[in-house]
């Protein structure tokens, strides 16, 4: 690429950018965000430097999208903060704070009212609505009710070295920290599971 053509592409990543910041979408530095054409975020948005933005991307009213996140292919609800996470081809609620050093995987789902913490990974599973894994955790191939904890260092332990295996954890369910789910797994309504613990 010759340096006009990288100056033209510049010329119009930024007039993109401005025609966000007319909706009503307030960026920390118009300059150090990345933002494709395809993109609709809502009024009220704080976007902060180093924001990547790729592909069929909505993100909701008042939200803030802070520094060094990349969301590609996917939806964001209102009033959701997103702190130096990698979110791919998935949902986040409203009402939902991400990261920071979340990733969230294709088809994760989280609902609103949320809290996916610092380190935690969500692949191909499911957050009902005021479900919270605050840090270190794996959750992957999985249902996951509403109002569930899941602890620190809780792993469900999905893949058999053979095939991917899917749990389900319902509503009001309590994961103490160092927890293992053996998929494929079902606890019920208000199971409660000690530190820990290893389930199969």
């Amino acid at each position: 690429m010759s340096f006009e053509e990288y100056e033209a592409l510049e010329r119009m990543r930024l007039a993109l950018n401005l025609e966000h910041a007319g909706r009503g979408v307030r960026f920390i530095d118009i300059k150090q965000a990345y933002i494709d054409e395809q993109v609709h975020i809502g009024k009220g948005t704080v976007i902060y430097p180093c924001v990547v933005l790729e592909g069929n991307v909505k993100i909701g009213e008042n939200c803030i999208i802070g520094q060094n996140t990349r969301i590609v292919d996917s939806t964001i609800g209102d009033e959701t903060e997103i702190q130096s996470s990698v979110i791919l081809h998935s949902s986040v609620g409203s009402g939902t704070t991400v990261g920071p050093f979340a990733y969230l995987r294709p088809d994760s789902h989280i609902g609103d009212g949320c809290k996916v913490g610092d380190f935690v990974e969500v692949k191909n599973a499911s957050m009902g609505d005021g479900s919270k894994a605050s840090h270190l955790s794996y959750i992957g191939d999985a249902e996951v009710g509403k109002d569930v904890n899941i602890g620190c260092g809780v792993v469900f332990v999905n893949y058999d070295g053979i095939k991917k295996h899917h749990s389900v954890v319902k509503d009001g369910a309590f994961i103490g920290c160092n927890v293992n789910l053996i998929s494929p797994i079902v606890l019920e309504k208000d199971a409660y599971v000690a530190a820990g613990s290893t389930v199969t």
